[in-house]
């Protein structure tokens, strides 16, 4: 990332899409950013890895293209949500996106893996209205299975946001004969329930739309043959986050 004056900070994306309607709440116009470190075996856009990889854009670049549909935000209660790859392995970058769009009196949104030291994300979240916190797994070897990285980190960064009382939605990804055992998501319930600044938990079936990217790119996609989770298995997630007291969407 390039900086020099607050107008020509640079950042590296993936694509933008106009019109999202499931990363936060309305209509939200979305930046997918270049750059993750994780590597989960169910993503759905491994061509974000490699920050190399990405488009070089302008603060500007993105403001502008927001602004065109500034009516359908509007008017649904939507924003703008930056999400990845990992938003927050760009900060300076998507912290000035957020300040020009709140100077806007447009709702920002980050959708963050939470995998970051604190330090890096505070210019972010200082502009940033909702979270939308992605926790892969809670059982700490799963959690590795999973991302190849540790959960501690995460973790931390919920606390994190519990502190500084920033409104939360915790997303989930249910794989089944993965994430899907009761022990697993009784833990992230259980942890859930220890932060009160988290307004909803999404659970988030597995799907398979991903797997011709993890071709293209040469990529082994582990979960070739797994299959989306059942009605009965999502009730029965759902169930259990709720018996927490906790409030879910699916």
């Amino acid at each position: 990332m390039i900086a020099s004056t607050s107008t020509e900070i640079t950042g590296k994306i993936h694509s933008l899409e106009s019109c999202g309607t499931v990363d936060g709440p309305g209509i939200r116009f979305v930046v997918f950013t270049q750059g993750c470190p994780l590597r989960c075996l169910y993503c759905h856009n491994p061509d974000c890895r490699h920050l190399e990889d990405g488009k070089e854009v302008t603060v500007d670049d993105i403001i502008t293209e927001v602004q065109k549909y500034r009516s359908y935000m509007e008017f649904s209660g939507g924003g703008v949500t930056v999400t990845g790859g990992e938003p927050l392995m760009q900060p300076q970058f998507v912290a000035e996106i957020f300040k020009r769009c709140q100077e806007l009196g447009i709702h920002t949104t980050l959708d963050t893996s939470g995998y970051v030291l604190i330090d890096a994300a505070k210019p972010v979240l200082e502009y940033t209205d909702l979270v939308l916190l992605d926790i892969k797994s809670y059982k700490p070897d799963l959690y590795r299975k999973v991302t190849s990285v540790t959960i501690e980190p995460t973790l931390k960064f919920a606390q994190h946001l519990q502190e500084i009382k920033k409104p939360t939605w915790v997303r989930f990804v249910l794989v089944p004969n993965l994430t899907d055992p009761v022990e697993n998501i009784k833990g992230l319930a259980e942890f859930i329930t220890t932060l009160d600044n988290v307004e909803q938990v999404e659970v988030l079936p597995f799907h398979q739309m991903g797997i011709y990217k993890w071709e293209q790119l040469g990529y082994e996609y582990q979960l070739k043959d797994a299959t989306p989770p059942s009605p009965e298995l999502i009730a029965k997630t759902i169930h259990i986050f709720q018996s927490y007291g906790l409030k879910v969407q699916c």
